[in-house]
């Protein structure tokens, strides 16, 4: 009977040996090691055949923070990079929260849209605004890290080039954007006629907001949390035919993390419509982004530039509400600048006005 037990219990050890669990020892030390924040539940499993291959693990990470990136700039729109978390402060509803995390933000995969006004109002910069986009795609796209698409717009919005990482696929997507005037809604205009309807020939109008919220649902939305969404838009600002308005375009960007930098450009020898500079900095002020009104075609490459630069010169702030409801309402941000020499210098935070508490 002696000889049986010790022989069954040497084999419940070789077993335990070769299947890999940890004995007592071990198990205590995997316990310390087991990360606290991370559960890995497997997927659903599919009905098992011969050519189906297991499905991968699913990451859950609960965490309640709400992250806000924002830009300091001084009086002379210089960036200011060296700002430490005690030299700032950030209300919710006007209530002071406790701050969480603070870092530089320089090395977040970026996600960008390009999105170009195509209607008749931009024939005569559109040599200038392709040459100045491409030089940005080159100067800020990391092939293999960052990824960026191109769209153009009239009536209706086209897309030119799928989100990609490719530098050489994204100066093609440019390249191929073009003034869009259909010959006969060139005559109708001419004839200072109205142009044909929308639903037959979109070419004779300019849906900014519709082209805006299609690249948000479709294209930014879709891409990893972690990357730093933004739209790039050239246009006027003087929408003529939009069913989504401009508030509803800031809701939904604002919901989907998207930042919106706006260049307003036209041809000056275009007789119809007008610069809205006020349309673009509201959608561009809300959702935490800036607008650029270039004095002509050359400036473009510097509005491109300080683009790049406020990219890469961008600080996080995340705290955990004390408001614990998520309820789906909309909650105003307000930083601040807690230092008084820096106060003095009377530095412009940059960032979104207001987030959505998820449900």
């Amino acid at each position: 009977m002696t000889i049986e037990i010790h022989f069954l219990t040497a084999a419940l050890a070789l077993v335990i040996t070769l299947s890999g669990l940890p004995t007592s020892a071990s198990n205590a030390k995997a316990q310390q090691q087991r990360a606290p924040v991370v559960t890995k539940t497997p997927a659903p499993q599919k009905p098992a055949s011969g050519d189906s291959e297991p499905e991968a693990e699913v990451v859950r990470v609960e965490t309640d923070l709400v992250n806000t990136l924002f830009t300091a700039v001084d009086k002379d729109r210089h960036f200011v990079t060296s700002l430490r978390a005690e030299d700032v402060r950030i209300f919710e509803n006007d209530v002071p929260q406790t701050v969480s995390m603070f870092q530089r933000e320089t090395d977040r995969p970026l996600s960008l849209a390009i999105l170009i006004d195509t209607s008749e109002s931009q024939k005569g910069v559109m040599a200038e605004e392709k040459r100045a986009a491409r030089a940005f795609v080159d100067s800020v796209i990391r092939s293999g890290i960052d990824r960026a698409a191109v769209l153009s717009f009239t009536g209706v919005p086209r897309l030119e080039q799928a989100l990609t990482s490719d530098p050489v696929c994204l100066r093609q997507g440019i390249e191929q954007v073009r003034v869009q005037m259909s010959p006969e809604n060139e005559r109708l205009l001419a004839a200072g006629e109205d142009p044909l309807p929308i639903e037959q020939d979109p070419s004779g109008y300019t849906s900014i907001w519709d082209a805006m919220w299609i690249t948000i649902q479709e294209h930014l939305s879709k891409t990893p949390d972690n990357t730093r969404r933004a739209i790039i838009l050239l246009s006027d600002g003087d929408d003529t035919a939009s069913r989504k308005g401009k508030q509803e375009v800031i809701d939904l960007a604002v919901k989907s993390d998207v930042v919106i930098y706006s260049i307003g450009i036209r041809d000056a020898d275009f007789p119809e419509g007008k610069l809205d500079a006020g349309a673009l900095r509201k959608v561009s002020d809300k959702t935490g982004g800036r607008a650029f009104i270039p004095a002509g075609p050359g400036d473009l490459t510097q509005a491109f530039s300080q683009i790049d630069q406020e990219l890469r010169s961008q600080y996080l702030i995340a705290y955990s509400p004390t408001n614990k409801n998520r309820d789906g309402s909309y909650r105003r941000l307000r930083i601040e600048i807690t230092n008084p020499e820096l106060r003095k210098q009377k530095l412009q935070l940059l960032y979104r006005q207001g987030y959505y508490a998820k449900k």
